[in-house]
């Protein structure tokens, strides 16, 4: 892999680049990598992913740079102090590494880069795993409640997800609540699980799909769901359509099976490649950019770093459908796609900073 060539292409629609740090501890087994990407409003500030799934290092160095791109834009758009930083953890095999003293480790590295970069919890971590970070750095967040952290921050990015798809339901059918709208989430994990029982108390129609039978069966169960498969999901006839699994679901095999109003969900990374942000909107689908719904967790978890206060993160988090109603509104008057035109508001913000 090119890794400067591959930076200076990715930089020229993102700002530029920082740094991209790699640590390894033969002790612990740890392979970890973090980058920065802007720091212009604030200390990088994202959550650090710890997976198996990587087929090798090339693998994990582009996830974490898309994903710290994609922090830095987050943070501009809802409004916290903060750039943007991402960090990975190449896991070991199971059952060969204590988790505890591995995470240890790994808040030592992270305080080695001085504060530049805060970390906090992301796809395959917890807040438990938190608090063996901060054992070795006071640069984390997102501890459990009871370790004087905010907690899990899945419940306020659901909570901010749904005050997204709300906007959407303006914007996209005319609505004014959400009783009866027909929504097809993929993925019922702890955000999709969230965001579906808020979604079932204002009387929406779901229909979900998910890789873990337990948690469809669950869905189905409590919420009286209607089930599909990950195939079929994206061609259920719906009004939304809610991705909230992994990134790159929204690509040229998906895309022309939608039968939908519109997409929101809380997925990071939801269009595979920008373009196809452009033929959602030439097909008439609003796109609710994905780092501008799923705000929310990164709201709660930079809040705590000030001094934290539910209210007013909620407060906040409910901000989420002011910002996407602008984004709409942008769209509709500019004739640009959505994601264009959140890139185009987190900009005129990150880049001023």
């Amino acid at each position: 892999m090119d890794l400067f060539r591959s930076l200076s292409e990715l930089e020229t629609s993102g700002g530029g680049y920082e740094s991209l740090h790699l640590f390894q501890d033969r002790a612990t087994q740890l392979k970890a990598l973090v980058a920065i990407h802007n720091t212009n409003l604030g200390p990088a500030l994202g959550g650090t992913r710890a997976l198996t799934t990587y087929g090798n290092e090339e693998a994990a160095i582009v996830d974490v740079l898309r994903l710290a791109r994609g922090m830095t834009y987050k943070a501009a758009l809802s409004g916290v102090a903060h750039g943007g930083g991402k960090a990975v953890i190449l896991l070991p095999a199971p059952g060969t590494y204590d988790r505890a003293t591995l995470f240890s480790r790994f808040g030592r590295f992270v305080d080695t880069l001085n504060g530049h970069y805060i970390t906090t919890e992301d796809s395959g971590t917890s807040p438990d795993d938190m608090v063996h970070v901060r054992l070795a750095t006071r640069f984390v967040v997102g501890a459990p409640k009871s370790q004087g952290g905010s907690g899990d921050p899945s419940p306020m990015t659901a909570f901010g997800v749904l005050r997204g798809i709300e906007a959407v339901a303006r914007a996209a059918l005319g609505r004014n609540d959400l009783a009866g709208i027909k929504v097809a989430l993929l993925g019922i994990g702890h955000v999709g699980y969230s965001l579906a029982t808020l979604l079932h108390a204002q009387g929406a129609k779901l229909t979900v799909a998910d890789m873990d039978p337990a948690k469809v069966e669950r869905a189905r169960d409590e919420l009286k769901c209607e089930v599909a498969t990950e195939e079929a999901i994206y061609a259920h006839p719906c009004d939304i359509f809610s991705p909230n699994a992994l990134g790159a679901c929204l690509n040229d095999t998906t895309l022309p099976h939608l039968r939908c109003r519109a997409v929101a969900g809380a997925a990071n990374n939801q269009l595979a490649e920008d373009r196809h942000g452009q033929a959602l909107f030439d097909r008439g689908i609003l796109y609710a950019p994905d780092y501008a719904i799923n705000a929310g967790g990164l709201i709660n978890v930079a809040s705590e770093w000030l001094g934290y206060d539910e209210g007013d993160v909620r407060k906040r988090v409910g901000a989420i459908h002011d910002t996407l109603a602008e984004i709409f509104a942008r769209s509709k008057k500019q004739g640009l796609p959505t994601n264009r035109v959140a890139d185009q508001l987190a900009e005129e913000r990150f880049k001023k900073g």
